[in-house]
């Protein structure tokens, strides 16, 4: 296996949080950052865009005052979410804004660009791009992507189909590099089959939602803490790209959950416009894992409950 890059080397813990749209912000990132999980955000979420730059200080800050306090313990790398399709009129000035903090990794999304990769690598950056399929991996890589993200069936927001077993084999065919896994991990033992798998790393996203520092309403926190993958529908409706999300959350905006329309994907809107807003907004988003999700907790109790999983995991598989 190629050797991973610094930046993702000697993580206390192989896991990635995902950027979650409206719900990650800089209390979540910080949170899991320290708690040895490499937290993550997505750029449209610092709304106006000029709250991107006070955000990026607060999570650059945070940490370099934990690492700091705890030496022995230094903080995992953070992660910045860019979209990158062409609905995004944000992205260049996010870009300028990752540049000025000379964000660690940046995670890509919606498309494959080498000019978003030449301006991460420009200063100093990795570039882990998600995607549904192999094709799509091959693209990204193609186009200089340091990584992939292999956002399998069952993944919170916008899902693959794919088993993670097929996934995952097919990547790693010709592939070596920095990968992460998608798809309903929300448990230590999960984390280690990752891994099993032929993962780097785990990459959660539903279970932070359920989390003190997220950003999401009580009831989006207490329907994740009440569901499981029943509760789970894949649909296209709301962003015009399939997706995984929350029937009650459906349900209460007057529609039904097992009869929905397909969309129109000529109106896709990825942008961070009103519309896009308001569907994902009214809508909730969330991957089949949540039935391991039994409180609303601070982040920093997921993390250490993720760890201790993950350690009985590998005792009882390896036998240490």
């Amino acid at each position: 296996m190629m050797p991973l890059p610094p930046v993702l080397q000697n993580l206390p813990l192989p896991i990635i949080g995902s950027p979650l749209f409206i719900v990650s912000n800089p209390k979540l990132v910080i949170a899991q950052c320290t708690a040895g999980v490499v937290g993550s955000m997505p750029a449209l979420n610092a709304r106006p865009a000029e709250q991107l730059d006070e955000w990026l200080a607060e999570i650059t800050e945070g940490l370099a005052a934990w690492n700091k306090a705890n030496p022995d313990r230094p903080a995992a790398p953070f992660a910045i979410n860019q979209i990158v399709h062409k609905t995004n009129d944000r992205l260049e000035h996010d870009m300028v804004v990752c540049a000025k903090y000379k964000v660690p990794i940046v995670i890509t999304s919606l498309g494959a660009r080498t000019d978003i990769n030449d301006a991460v690598h420009a200063w100093g950056g990795v570039v882990l791009h998600d995607i549904i399929n192999n094709a799509f991996a091959r693209k990204a890589i193609e186009k200089g992507a340091d990584g992939l993200i292999a956002v399998a069936a069952g993944a919170g927001g916008h899902a693959g189909v794919k088993s993670p077993f097929a996934l995952i084999q097919e990547i790693r065919e010709w592939f070596d590099g920095p990968l992460a896994l998608s798809g309903s991990i929300a448990t230590g033992g999960a984390v280690l089959a990752a891994q099993a798998m032929g993962a780097d790393f785990a990459y959660i996203g539903s279970a932070f939602i359920a989390t003190d520092e997220a950003r999401a309403s009580e009831a989006y926190k207490q329907c994740i803490v009440d569901s499981n993958s029943d509760e789970i529908v894949y649909s296209s409706l709301f962003t015009g790209v399939h997706g995984n999300y929350l029937k009650p959350s459906i349900r209460n905006a007057g529609m039904d959950p097992d009869n929905l329309p397909e969309s129109d994907p000529s109106k896709m809107n990825f942008g961070g416009g009103d519309s896009a807003k308001k569907a994902w907004k009214d809508i909730w988003g969330c991957g089949q894992g949540i039935g391991a999700v039994k409180a609303v907790v601070p982040a920093r109790e997921m993390c250490e409950r993720l760890a201790r999983e993950y350690r009985e995991a590998r005792a009882r598989v390896c036998g240490g």
